[in-house]
């Protein structure tokens, strides 16, 4: 199934037949048996007990990322930076090294260098856009993370996702949120998570503030068991907005790739402009 079709029907899986998966907005869940709530409290993200550890809308919209990113899961946040900072902090402690790129978007940049440092966690930025420069900045037996994004907010620069997807030891982490899943996924070169600020393309009508990772369960549990604490988690009615919006995702990812490229080229041939970067165009990099 390609992923247009699958952006069509996905998330369905827990709407009971609907078509159209409902909006659970509640914060808890009733129950008449103390032992399976008890149950529930202790199990690993559970849909159906408390809003912050688990939510129907929101596993419905997790789970259709899942589907188009080709993942055995996702996990919603709050935002984008609240993806990125529950993945850095529950996969790094005191001591361990994070080899990431100079290109990132701004926000996690000043998370890396501000925030982590005070928590004993070492940061070591490289040029994305240099062969070999992940691998060379590894530490073995001590970094625990790279982190790239590509293409990269704002300036576009791409990271080389064989490279990324080849390097073992640390985990590696990708954020994708300017291709989507209908560009380019990541986890299929061999990465270990890929990132999303679904506020941008994947929510895509300004009416959602969401972040989302997807790769192995195993992993992702691990992520969720840290976000519940730090409270990073997702809103349903705002997962319900970006499940409406994935639907939608290839036509808008479609005709906005190809409005970018007309409005680079013509931006790239006119006398005033000294130069534009466009993954599109044949000079970029």
């Amino acid at each position: 199934m390609n992923n247009e079709t699958q952006a069509a029907i996905a998330g369905r899986e827990q709407a009971g037949g609907s078509l159209a998966p409902p909006l659970w907005a509640t914060t808890a869940f009733s129950s008449t048996d103390p032992a399976e709530a008890a149950c529930s409290a202790g199990s690993t993200r559970p849909s159906r007990f408390y809003t912050r550890y688990g939510n129907p809308t929101i596993n419905a919209f997790e789970e259709a990322v899942a589907a188009l990113e080709g993942a055995e899961a996702a996990l919603a946040f709050g935002s984008g930076m609240g993806a990125v900072a529950s993945t850095v902090m529950a996969l790094c402690s005191q001591g361990d090294h994070i080899v990431a790129q100079r290109q990132l978007y701004g926000g996690t940049l000043f998370f890396l260098q501000t925030v982590c440092p005070r928590f004993g966690i070492d940061v070591t930025l490289v040029d994305a856009t240099e062969p070999g420069a992940f691998r060379e900045a590894v530490r073995p037996g001590r970094t625990m993370l790279v982190l790239a994004e590509t293409p990269s907010n704002p300036r576009l620069a791409l990271a080389d996702l064989e490279e990324l997807g080849s390097l073992r030891g640390p985990f590696t982490v990708v954020d994708s949120t300017f291709a989507t899943p209908m560009i380019q996924r990541p986890l299929e070169f061999g990465v270990s998570l890929v990132l999303h600020s679904a506020t941008k393309a994947i929510a895509g009508h300004n009416d959602a503030t969401l972040g989302v990772i997807a790769g192995e369960s195993d992993l992702i549990d691990a992520v969720w068991a840290y976000s519940t604490l730090h409270g990073s988690v997702a809103s349903p009615f705002d997962s319900w907005n970006a499940l409406r919006g994935i639907r939608t995702l290839g036509v808008r990812v479609e005709r906005s790739s190809r409005t970018a490229l007309a409005l680079a080229r013509f931006l790239e041939a006119h006398p005033a402009v000294a130069s534009v970067s466009y993954p599109g165009l044949d000079s970029h990099p």
